[in-house]
């Protein structure tokens, strides 16, 4: 097991059983609305190697792609725990790193959107930083874009 994780309410436990391929620290507006805060920090897994314990409810929400994402939460409390991004696909689950009962083992791999990032924001952290998404195959690694064609088939 890499990590474990819970809502506010404690209602919602699970367990991410890999290391994430990507962690995106998203800029966009809509993240910032979404969150409440100056970015949403999401860790990407397989959807099968989350184990989850407790009444979750879905939400479908729009995106800045007019794609959507269905948000995943607590029934009870409602915090929202892992989206699924229509752009990337149902197998995947980007869990909301601030939900890691140690959050700190999933630092961004990418900031991506940053020309609307807060300017109060400093991106120190040495993670590639983007004003829109980044090109295909320009941040992930072999080991993830591997680990990503084995659950898209």
């Amino acid at each position: 097991m890499f990590a474990t994780g819970r809502c506010s309410c404690g209602l919602v436990h699970y367990e991410m059983q890999r290391e994430p391929m990507i962690v995106h620290c998203c800029h966009c507006r809509q993240c910032q609305r979404e969150t409440g805060a100056s970015f949403a920090l999401n860790a990407m897994v397989e959807l099968d190697s989350l184990h989850v314990s407790g009444p979750v409810r879905a939400q479908d929400r729009p995106t800045g792609s007019g794609k959507g994402v269905r948000a995943m939460g607590c029934e009870r409390c409602g915090a929202t725990l892992w989206v699924v991004y229509a752009t990337t696909g149902a197998a995947f689950a980007w869990v909301r790193v601030g939900t890691l009962d140690a959050p700190d083992l999933c630092p961004p791999s990418v900031h991506v959107f940053t020309a609307s990032k807060q300017p109060w924001v400093a991106l120190e952290d040495g993670a590639p930083v983007f004003e829109g998404f980044y090109p295909p195959g320009s941040v992930w690694t072999a080991e993830a874009r591997a680990r990503r064609q084995a659950a898209s088939n």
